[in-house]
């Protein structure tokens, strides 16, 4: 069976096809972005060195355009711009220049050096471009119209009719690809500059890492608020639905007030969700009020609706504690809290949470058995909860100690300096 052949074009039709416009076009922008500048250089030439000689009158033009390249190469704004268009048109794939301080100066020099190869290969490109298609019309027009001699690109050439002069479509169609190879060239060329011009410096990559830094932490920390507080919330209302069903005949009151507790911990995690989510989709930084310990006792009216006894002795001065070491110790407490609901389930849980001369202390215990028989953890599984405790204590500068008491109670101890607060 006949199979048509499987014709694959050459590289160098590919180029052609794909690069050309792009060359052509970015080319164009070279050419017309140097006409403002070119303007204003001659008219400056012109007035004000009106008695110099034509060489000095030159030599006045061109100081005023190299003026005018290095004042606008200082304008992120227009290394930003060129940057895009680059990316665009050259497929460069090159970052956005970054805005932060930490970037430095903006360049002096190698931004109006892009600007200067741009429109020098911009002009050159439309300039060659041009005369080739304007020869690749004409060719053809001439032999059409009978033939007569024409002259072409400083060259007489005699163009006969009929078959004498059949080589004139051909070479129409060779200054056409020469047009296509040119415009290709141009894009090689910009392309391979590209990135020593217009990439990024030293300082820049480091001020875009320091960004993409900062953004991760913030991230991190947004998804251990989200593990925090979506956590404690599910493990709670988990606990109160047990509760309720146990309830349901016996005192349905109770069951009622164990549901209502439900509807608002779960209200309150989905406002938490919907927060944590939009600050992920905008990319801004958080500004929704976070809990501090003045929040301690509505946390621990939370946990007392799952039915768990617990035993608090909150004693010290708040307003000696500074605003992170407070809110991070909310989060601690809660934690803690979350844990010890669901590894000691409506087992009595104490808190002590004291403030002394240099030191926060948050100490909670609890049994160390009571949820797996009602199916509320899972063998093996590792949570993220304590290790979340451990770095917010480090990053505070403090102490941590978890692991069973020898009382055979789990214990958490977390010291936090009240002078390490960022």
């Amino acid at each position: 069976m006949w199979r048509a052949p499987d014709w694959k074009w050459p590289w160098w039709q590919a180029i052609g096809c794909a690069d050309t416009v792009r060359g052509w076009a970015y080319a164009l922008t070279g050419a017309a972005w140097s006409l403002p500048p070119i303007a204003v250089a001659l008219a400056v030439a012109a007035g004000a060195a009106r008695s110099w000689p034509a060489g000095l009158r030159w030599v006045c033009f061109g100081a005023v355009f190299a003026a005018l390249l290095a004042a606008a190469g200082r304008l992120r704004a227009v290394r930003a711009r060129c940057v895009r268009l680059a990316n665009r048109l050259l497929r460069t794939g090159l970052p956005a220049p970054v805005a932060s301080p930490g970037a430095g100066r903006p360049d002096v020099l190698r931004t109006p050096a892009w600007l200067a190869l741009h429109m020098a290969v911009g002009w050159a490109v439309v300039a060659v471009t041009g005369l080739l298609v304007m020869a690749a019309a004409v060719l053809p027009a001439v032999w059409l119209g009978g033939g007569e001699r024409i002259a072409l690109l400083g060259l007489s050439v005699r163009v006969a009719g009929g078959w004498r002069g059949g080589w004139a479509p051909f070479a129409a169609v060779g200054f056409l690809a020469v047009a296509a190879w040119v415009c290709a060239g141009a894009v090689a060329v910009l392309r391979s500059a590209a990135p020593a011009l217009l990439g990024p410096r030293p300082a820049e990559r480091l001020a875009a890492l320091e960004e993409r830094t900062r953004l991760l932490a913030g991230r991190n920390r947004l998804a251990q608020e989200l593990h925090d507080s979506i956590g404690h919330t599910l493990t709670a209302a988990t606990i109160q639905a047990a509760v309720a069903a146990e309830l349901m005949e016996r005192e349905p009151e109770a069951a009622r007030r164990a549901l209502s507790s439900i509807e608002e911990s779960s209200r309150s995690a989905m406002d938490d969700l919907d927060h944590v989510l939009g600050v992920l989709r905008e990319g801004k930084a958080p500004t929704a009020p976070q809990h501090t310990l003045g929040d301690l006792h509505a946390l621990l009216e939370r946990v007392r609706l799952t039915g768990t006894e617990v035993r608090a002795d909150i004693d010290g001065d708040w307003a000696r504690v500074p605003a992170a070491v407070s809110r991070e110790a909310y989060r601690i407490v809660q934690e803690g809290l979350t844990n010890a609901l669901r590894h000691a389930h409506r087992a009595p849980v104490t808190l002590r949470v004291a403030v002394t001369d240099d030191w926060l202390e948050a100490e909670l215990s609890n049994p160390m058995a009571g949820a797996r028989a009602l199916g509320l953890t899972r063998p093996g599984r590792r949570g993220q909860g304590l290790a979340g405790i451990a770095e917010r204590v480090r990053l505070l500068r403090g102490e941590v100690t978890t692991g069973p008491a020898p009382d055979g109670r789990w214990r958490l101890l977390a010291r936090i300096p009240l002078r390490s607060a960022p």
